[in-house]
């Protein structure tokens, strides 16, 4: 058994998408439309076939993203070595978003980052 995709409701669904295309090397399908509903999506999927839909609809709620929450935290993406974890931190440092932790080598092994992307939600780097 293998999750599927995971989705998230996004305001800027655009944003999003051109987010993930330039950072996480995502690849994009057309968008999805349903007129009776506002429903918009992308569908994105990484290097290792690992997909990630992105939704926004009239009428969301946006409430406040608490960091320690109950839920779904953040999303990990595996970049392929210490060096790419402390690259892609190092861009998306110099293109504006916060750094929640590290790179550092964490209590149980991992090499990683976190940061807080588009709409505050959390992204973590690890190699």
């Amino acid at each position: 058994m293998r999750i599927e995709h995971v989705a998230m409701y996004v305001n800027d669904l655009e944003f999003h998408k051109q987010f993930f295309i330039k950072f996480f090397n995502a690849k994009s399908n057309e968008l999805y439309y349903n007129s009776k509903t506002g429903l918009k999506t992308y569908f994105l999927t990484f290097d290792q076939g690992t997909r990630l839909e992105i939704m926004s609809r009239p009428n969301l709620t946006d409430e406040d993203k608490e960091l320690l929450r109950t839920g779904f935290t953040h999303l990990a993406f595996s970049v392929g070595g210490k060096e790419k974890v402390d690259l892609l931190t190092k861009q998306l440092k110099e293109a504006g978003y916060s750094i929640l932790s590290g790179p550092r080598t964490t209590g149980d092994g991992y090499y990683e980052s976190c940061i807080l992307g588009p709409e505050n939600n959390q992204i973590e780097i690890t190699e």
